[in-house]
């Protein structure tokens, strides 16, 4: 560890406090999106809107605010007051994690701040991680609002803004705390290192489109594995939109694709990792890092066949997103061990 006085075990557990809230937050948005709750809420109140509706004339007028929206126009217009209720929750509850969190990061920084217990790395390092914070607090703002225009879903793009600032925050923070676990610095492993960040780049990738695929609803269509529908590898519908490169980022179909497709590259480059780290000296924390990615990935990749095949059912949902949250929280820390 650090000195005593300065990013002391205080200082970490504070940091992985955020960590274990931050994925938190990500499995509670996943059920909010796949429940189709995410618009239940159509005003923002910072600090009232920490607390829900109490008694019937508040639910009877947050009901009625959600009926000027075009989700109860065009989709749940059938919708009693006890239907609005049950979304609101996944709702609420996601937004009050999210308060939580940016209280968790604020008060204890101000806390170790003035008493000193934070070394000035440190500092700027928690400085960028309350930004990220407040950043990925703005996007979910602006994905909502997205969704409360013209037509009631959100921006595919906004919501895989929002998802993967989520994923890059954890991953950001989880940095800074083994910086701190692991004070001693050792000369990088170069080979390893440029594999684990190839790798590392193309999961983000995959998580983007991940999330493009639940924006869109996606896992929907082409319900079959390891082919699309009709026995093929790629679906003509899979590439009809003009101009072409909007089946990459706006077709439904194409998304999917893409998304099937590039699993097996993430796979691949982490089997590469793996078989190199099988044939070098590695130190044991190394050698862990990389015998969990490849458990790691080929359970993620079983959840996500499984997912698509079964027609996305919220619990296999909401597995298959956290799969991807422990496979970057691997990856992560595995670079993290093969950087000076």
């Amino acid at each position: 560890m650090a000195n005593a006085t300065k990013d002391n075990r205080k200082v970490i557990y504070w940091l992985l406090t955020g960590c274990f809230l931050i994925f938190i937050m990500v499995i509670v948005g996943g059920i909010t999106r796949l429940t189709d709750s995410g618009l239940s809420i159509s005003n923002y109140k910072l600090i009232t809107g920490t607390i829900p509706p109490i008694g019937e004339a508040e639910w009877q007028e947050a009901f009625e605010l959600y009926q000027q929206h075009p989700e109860f126009k065009h989709y749940n217009s059938h919708f009693t007051l006890d239907d609005f209720k049950s979304i609101y929750f996944w709702e609420w509850l996601h937004r009050l994690i999210g308060r939580v969190i940016g209280l968790v990061f604020f008060i204890p920084f101000v806390y170790f701040l003035v008493t000193k217990q934070l070394t000035k790395s440190t500092i700027k390092k928690s400085i960028v991680l309350m930004g990220l914070g407040a950043f990925q607090g703005f996007l979910g703002w602006y994905m909502v609002k997205s969704g409360l225009v013209d037509m009631p879903d959100v921006s595919h793009f906004r919501l895989a803004a929002h998802l993967t600032t989520a994923f890059l925050t954890f991953a950001a923070t989880l940095w800074v705390a083994l910086d701190l676990i692991y004070p001693e610095r050792k000369p990088a492993n170069i080979k390893f290192r440029n594999i684990t960040i190839v790798a590392y780049i193309a999961l983000i990738v995959q998580i983007i489109y991940g999330a493009f695929v639940a924006g869109l609803k996606a896992g929907l269509v082409h319900n079959h594995w390891p082919l699309m529908n009709e026995g093929k590898f790629i679906h003509q519908s899979a590439y009809i939109v003009e101009p072409f490169y909007k089946n990459w980022i706006e077709n439904p179909s194409g998304i999917q694709f893409i998304h099937r497709t590039f699993a097996y590259i993430v796979v691949v480059l982490i089997v590469i990792l793996w078989n190199k780290a099988r044939k070098t000296a590695l130190t044991v924390q190394q050698k862990q890092g990389v015998n969990l990615l490849v458990v790691l990935v080929g359970v993620q990749f079983l959840l996500g066949v499984l997912t698509l095949l079964f027609y996305v059912p919220i619990w296999l949902g909401v597995a298959h997103q956290v799969g991807a949250f422990f496979l970057l929280s691997t990856m992560t820390f595995t670079l993290h061990r093969f950087t000076k």
